[in-house]
């Protein structure tokens, strides 16, 4: 393959949502671009973009697929992501690696609530973003409404560069805007002149020179328009709007042409490497989008392919990347031997002698390259800022379907974790569940149909258990006595204690000596050991030797092993204090482990008769709805017993809500979200803090344990 220029590469995302025809347009821009002979087709199998079996079963795109054209010149990488906001994470992935977004709409159905995110995804990148109408050839379109639509929601720069002759089953073709008329004006409502001097508006906008002119003489050139739209459109001042008809291929001659002409190179789009140098200690030089600098990289997408084995997709931000080199991942320091270079598109691939700026490329076999790492072929270039991707909130737990499965099924779930930045693996050491967190139910879906037909193995779901915390609000004492006698030696072991509720404020040991275990409240305190993830103290209070000194950190971990086990329904204690003050023991009989089992049955009885209370996760919770729902959500939210903090506007006719609430009252809360906005709302939440369960619910909560340990037992 010959070498292209960086200025002539152009890297597109076509993203947007669900059923607006981006991957049918994909096929389209290749076939027009003359790179296949046959216009692919997602519903007969023969999409050069849709290849995983997944996709052909579920007939939409769940990861990206990385496709390449050369048109005009100019080579294009073309990057078909997921519509489906349960995929949010591969389209982010796409945002990340090129200069333009080609935000896809579908003319039946208007801005949907992922085209929104798309869009405002795509600009809070600073991407250059394209608009594309698709489907201008279903029945009962109202293209009139659906640019209004456009432009109300994503602001009057939003531009229509052409227009369709017709919508419906009569549409064969598009009418040029950036252009003069010539010949019969469109008998289209959409009137052409009018599509015009939006453009121009736009454009003059932005440019002082050319708004004189336009101010004086009514018009500008042809020559001058078309000079002037890729700094406006690079600028954010001029979105594009273009029409087609994917399936049956009108209109993707002007959009291909239109991103050849106006899309953007890596030179002229938004500077990735702004303020980034090579080097340290006054010897700096810039990194830049040339292939004469020094070679920069990240990697946006990994793939565990069952054929092929592990894939990293490369996006070179600076200098010149050839086969069989050295390249040092700069998140973890370490050098990778590079062999290949491969070109893909779709599953297929080519090897590459060589990737410039604004190329995409696969590198096979390369194990330890994950989703944002930045490579580079020296260990002082700079570090690419870490990709911000949403975080994974709807949890099952996951158990091996057949015995001896387990091993297989945390390997598999690992390597899919690896491809996808929204997908969490965590084991949980309270609830000893293999919890895979993802983006909703039907990610989650996914994930299991992947695990079974990839690595062969079958896993059974459940809802997790709810990480609820035990913890005291008063003082309490507890003793007790283990004496067991057998046929041989015998065990004893005696230990009294107290318990206090530890302030959630204490972060670290030498607070709370300060503050708490100190002479003054201890008076012949020996020692105090704690532990900040429990916010646990444990207290040496022992006068006389009544216990002597290496049985001490026995009942330590008997009090420890009592913290993970719980006492009043099973959960993690925390935020409690314990004293060992008296104990007895025997020369012969006792023990370490009498005096771990004395300790655990001691503190049990101080814990309960402490008045313990349950602590339960709440979480901060951020919904955007249209604002038609607003009420409907605002109505539902107390009765999650969700405390509503603030309440705000966005662009496109949005609201965001801000709200606390338990974490077991909104575990499943995208279904019900969903049900409520017909799938246009949105919403994401993280841990709060810890805050103390209601009498009414901590009961309900205590009874369903008993119930569970009386069935276990």
């Amino acid at each position: 393959m010959s070498k292209h220029l960086v200025e002539d590469v152009r890297d597109i995302a076509l993203v947007g949502h669900r059923a607006s025809g981006k991957t049918s347009l994909a096929d389209a821009l290749l076939f027009e671009a003359h790179v296949v002979d046959r216009l692919g087709s997602v519903d007969d199998g023969t999409s050069a973009a849709d290849t995983d079996e997944d996709e052909k079963r579920h007939h939409f795109s769940i990861d990206t697929h990385v496709l390449h054209a050369d048109h005009g010149g100019k080579h294009l990488n073309i990057l078909d992501a997921p519509g489906t906001p349960d995929f949010i994470g591969a389209a982010i992935e796409a945002l990340s690696a090129v200069e333009t977004a080609a935000v896809v709409v579908s003319a039946v159905n208007g801005i949907e609530v992922n085209t929104r995110r798309m869009f405002h995804e795509a600009g809070r990148l600073g991407l250059a973003r394209v608009i594309v109408i698709n489907k201008v050839d279903a029945d009962k379109v109202d293209f009139a409404g659906v640019v209004a639509s456009i432009r109300e929601s994503f602001g009057k720069n939003c531009v229509l560069f052409n227009l369709p002759n017709d919508v419906g089953a009569n549409f064969n073709g598009v009418i040029d805007v950036v252009h003069k008329p010539t010949g019969t004006p469109t008998t289209f409502p959409y009137d052409q002149k009018q599509a015009r001097m939006e453009l121009m508006e736009a454009v003059v906008e932005v440019d002082e020179v050319l708004m004189e002119k336009y101010l004086t003489d009514g018009a500008i050139s042809d020559a001058e328009l078309e000079e002037a739209i890729p700094k406006c459109i690079a600028a954010g001042y001029v979105v594009p709007i273009f029409c087609t008809s994917a399936k049956k291929d009108r209109g993707v001659k002007e959009l291909l042409d239109g991103l050849e002409k106006f899309g953007l190179s890596p030179k002229m789009g938004r500077n990735k490497l702004e303020g980034m140098n090579f080097g340290s200690n006054g010897s700096l030089k810039p990194a830049e989008p040339v292939d004469s600098a020094e070679f920069l990289g990240q990697v946006f997408k990994v793939v565990n392919d069952r054929y092929v084995g592990h894939l990293s997709f490369i996006r070179v931000l600076s200098g010149t990347l050839t086969p069989n080199h050295n390249i040092i991942d700069l998140n973890n320091g370490k050098s990778i031997r590079v062999g290949q270079l491969l070109q893909m598109q779709g599953k297929n691939h080519v090897p590459i002698q060589e990737a410039v700026p604004g190329d995409i490329v696969a590198v096979a076999k390369v194990e330890g390259l994950h989703v944002g790492d930045t490579v580079a072929f020296r260990t002082d270039a700079p570090k690419m800022p870490t990709m911000a991707f949403p975080s994974p909130m709807f949890g099952v737990a996951v158990e091996p379907k057949n015995r001896g499965d387990e091993e297989k099924i945390a390997s598999g779930l690992h390597k899919i974790a690896e491809e996808d930045p929204t997908v969490r693996i965590t084991h949980d050491p309270q609830t000893h569940e293999l919890v895979v967190s993802g983006v909703s139910q039907l990610h989650l879906e996914v994930i299991r149909e992947r695990l079974k037909h990839r690595f062969d193995v079958d896993i059974v779901t459940k809802e997790p258990k709810v990480p609820y915390r035990e913890t005291i609000v008063a003082n309490g004492a507890g003793d007790y006595k283990h004496k067991k006698q057998t046929g041989g030696r015998g065990q004893f072991a005696e230990v009294h204690l107290r318990v206090f509720p530890l302030s959630r404020d204490i972060k670290d040991q030498a607070q709370l000596e300060a503050e708490f275990a100190n002479k003054t409240n201890f008076e012949k305190m020996r020692s105090v050991h704690y532990d900040p993830v429990a916010n646990f103290a444990f207290i040496d209070h022992i006068v006389g030797g009544s216990i002597p000194n290496n049985f001490i950190p026995a009942i330590e971990k008997g009090i420890k092993e009592m913290l993970e086990r719980g006492v009043l329904a099973g959960h993690r204690i925390q935020d409690v204090a314990v004293e060992v003050h008296f104990g007895k023991y025997h020369d012969v009989d006792s023990s370490e482990a009498a005096f771990k089992t004395a300790a655990r049955h001691a503190f049990k009885k101080a814990f309960l008769a402490a008045r313990p209370t349950l602590l339960e996760p709440i979480v901060k919770l951020e919904v955007t709805v249209p604002s038609r729902y607003t009420g409907a959500i605002l109505g539902d939210l107390p009765t999650k017993r969700a405390h509503v903090e603030n309440q705000d506007s966005l662009p496109g006719d949005l609201n965001v809500i801000q709200a606390r609430a338990p974490l077991a009252e909104v575990a499943r809360y995208a279904a019900q979200l969903g049900g409520m906005t017909q799938g246009q709302g949105s919403y994401s939440m993280e841990l709060s803090h810890y805050e103390t369960v209601p009498a009414n619910v901590q009961q309900q909560i205590i009874a369903k344990s008993q119930l569970k340990e009386l069935e276990d037992d």
